[in-house]
């Protein structure tokens, strides 16, 4: 079974390595001794490649049960391993929603045979409505430590406080995308000079920014932990960056597309450009940039939501948010390497979220091995998911994932 990997560049959250040769013995891979002697039953190039260990998605969505025509699980976990992720928090935000024994035990059934470790993010509230409680204890008990009501905010104060509190009693983690309802009604993308300029309703920062500074008052009330997900303004990076300073149990990831894309790119009124949050300025950005360099940020998230054909393309005001972006996620990586290191890049796709999810370090059995510089056409041939909704559709994008090693699983992509 051993596969010898020649000329492969291993990256870390430090450094890029110089080629080298190693082994994939079935289990896992190391550096090739000067003295090995054991027969190698294929010897593969990987010149111009780079490997880390498997990367980790914090927040993807399959519409399975419910709406399996936009994304179903057997098109989900395709999508995850061809993509190079090794493990991947799921979303509750399914018809049902994620909240019973049945829906955990429906999604380990389904994905038992995946090459990528499925992550259950269970639903704090029924049906994700912010109002009554799931069993979470209970929940807990079938293997589930991550809660939220994924796409929406916990935004009841009570509730958020007293998820927090059952959450000690396990060290679970309270995973939330913080915003005001409210004050993001009727909202089609950010407010500022384009929304004005195009006429659209705007979505605010502070809509974001108190929800996040409300949110930690609790936290600095009732302990426990919280993850904010897909931050997007600059205050908001702020407020995290203290409460970590100050001690507080908290952690945060970015969705990548809002490191690809500004506001001022909806002026074409392309419907899959709009998502929640919605894509800010470049003054934003540059904050969320230092946020991922200085470690206020640990995580970059593929924010992965399916929306069909008739979702998307009708008026922009009616159109579904959401983008998918789990094929696209390499090609996203090396534009951003132009402006971060990989080894940045890499820590925040493999240590950071391990650092969220409260996981020891992975052994070198979780393997993801790419080529950041292979050209490839994104379409209908080469496209995975059962959705299209992607501003990069039809193009060529740049970065393929070459590889993927998860224990005794070795697949070629």
């Amino acid at each position: 079974m051993a596969k010898l990997l020649r000329s492969l560049r291993f990256i870390d959250e430090k450094s890029v390595n110089s080629p080298r040769d190693y082994i994939y013995n079935g289990f896992e891979i190391f550096e090739k001794p000067e003295n090995f002697n054991e027969e190698i039953d294929e010897s593969i190039d990987c010149s111009g490649m780079m490997a880390s260990r498997g990367w980790i998605d914090l927040r993807c969505v399959t519409a399975e049960p419910g709406e399996e025509h936009k994304e179903s699980l057997e098109s989900l976990g395709e999508l995850l391993a061809y993509s190079g992720f090794t493990k991947a928090v799921v979303l509750p935000n399914t018809h049902p929603a994620v909240q019973t024994k049945n829906e955990i035990q429906f999604l380990k059934t389904k994905s038992e045979h995946w090459t990528t470790e499925l992550i259950v993010n269970a639903a704090a509230t029924k049906d994700c409505k912010g109002e009554d409680f799931t069993d979470i204890l209970d929940l807990h008990h079938q293997g589930v430590n991550i809660f939220g009501d994924g796409l929406n905010p916990l935004s009841n104060p009570d509730r958020l406080m007293k998820v927090l509190q059952y959450l000690q009693k396990f060290d679970g983690v309270l995973f939330d995308h913080s915003y005001e309802p409210l004050l993001s009604l009727f909202g089609q993308m950010h407010e500022g000079e384009v929304s004005t300029r195009i006429g659209m309703k705007g979505i605010p920062n502070i809509a974001e920014d108190i929800a996040i500074q409300k949110n930690l008052e609790i936290l600095r009330y009732a302990g426990g932990s919280v993850h904010f997900q897909t931050l997007s303004t600059g205050a908001a990076v702020e407020s995290v960056r203290k409460a970590k300073k100050e001690g507080l149990k908290v952690t945060a990831d970015v969705s990548i597309y809002q490191l690809l894309f500004l506001d001022e790119d909806l002026s074409g009124f392309d419907a899959n450009l709009k998502v929640v949050p919605p894509f800010r300025g470049k003054e934003e950005r540059a904050a969320l940039i230092e946020g991922l360099k200085d470690g206020t940020i640990d995580a970059i998230v593929s924010n992965h939501q399916p929306q069909d054909f008739d979702a998307k393309h009708m008026e922009f005001d009616l159109a579904q948010p959401g983008m998918i972006g789990l094929q696209t996620f390499l090609p996203g990586l090396v534009k951003l390497s132009d402006e971060l290191d990989w080894p940045l890049l890499i820590g925040k796709i493999t240590s950071g979220p391990l650092r969220v999810l409260k996981v020891k370090e992975m052994s070198l059995s979780e393997i993801t091995v790419f080529d950041p510089s292979e050209t490839w056409q994104y379409d209908k041939r080469s496209n995975l998911s059962l959705s299209a909704n992607h501003p990069w559709y039809g193009t060529t994008v740049k970065g393929k994932v070459k590889f993927l090693i998860n224990g005794e699983r070795f697949v070629k992509l």
